[in-house]
């Protein structure tokens, strides 16, 4: 079973994340290494890389729901609202006692603090998009995520 990582873990694994750089080019690679993983383990996943809220990159693994799509869109959002991972956001209102979408007014349709979507930071930017995978149990969605980032933080 995988571990759930406090939020203080996923402050510093979000810093250590933010990119150099990110456009189209860079978007459709962290696609493609969240796919081929995918594909590898037989994940049965929706995959997601926005550059703003533009797709770049969205793939639907075999084994995948019909539900996996909206799944994906609800966490992108997240992540690209609070600045913080989908995952984050869940721990942070579980701390708190907080119901996710009366805390913060949003519409459960479109909002899902459930792990799977995270900001994707440019250093001296800020935010330019977000990648989110739906399928799996959340902390494991994340982690499809976070892998890929690392793999395209040392190309």
């Amino acid at each position: 079973m995988t571990m759930t990582p406090t939020m203080a873990e996923l402050e510093a694994q979000q810093a250590r994340l933010h990119l150099p750089r990110f456009d189209y080019a860079a978007a459709w690679v962290l696609g493609a290494h969240m796919q081929a993983e995918a594909a590898a383990r037989k994940l049965p996943v929706a995959i997601e890389v926005t550059h703003g809220e533009t797709p770049v990159f969205f793939a639907l693994m075999p084994g995948a729901t019909p539900d996996n799509p909206d799944w994906v869109r609800r966490k992108r959002a997240v992540a690209l609202r609070f600045h913080q991972s989908s995952l984050y956001m869940r721990l942070q209102c579980e701390q708190h006692g907080w119901d996710f979408a009366r805390r913060f007014r949003l519409p459960e349709a479109d909002y899902a603090a459930s792990g799977g979507g995270v900001p994707i930071i440019v250093d001296g930017v800020g935010l330019v998009g977000a990648a989110a995978v739906s399928g799996l149990p959340d902390v494991e969605d994340h982690n499809l995520v976070v892998s890929a980032l690392e793999k395209l933080l040392v190309l």
